[in-house]
């Protein structure tokens, strides 16, 4: 099959959603310096809910961008860090995230107002 991911049909779609949310982003940002725990993701990625959190590791778990370092301790101590195929995409993110820090003014010319989540 020849990927597109214009066509509806195209596995990619799938794979661009998750990588494109904002949750997604934030997470990968947060993780490319270093591990870290769930708790400092919480503080870090600010207004992220514990569920959203976790769901949003989860998927960036399966598609190999962010891996789940279990210390097998107790109390649990968990660590999430980025895989290569994580650092390459935060290359990519922090593209993103440049560009619209930078544009921003352009933006907001007129009055906007985020929806809230």
């Amino acid at each position: 099959m020849k990927l597109d991911v214009m066509s509806s049909q195209c596995p990619s779609r799938r794979y661009l959603a998750t990588l494109t949310s904002k949750w997604a982003i934030l997470i990968v940002n947060a993780l490319g310096h270093r591990p870290l725990r769930n708790g400092e993701l919480l503080r870090t990625v600010d207004g992220i809910s514990q569920k959203m959190l976790t769901q949003t590791l989860q998927e960036l778990s399966v598609l190999n961008i962010v891996q789940r370092d279990d210390k097998k301790t107790i109390p649990p101590h968990v660590e999430y860090k980025l895989t290569v195929l994580g650092h390459s995409f935060r290359k990519e993110a922090n593209s993103l995230i440049g560009w619209v820090e930078a544009s921003l003014p352009l933006m907001s010319e007129r009055t906007w107002r985020p929806k809230t989540s």
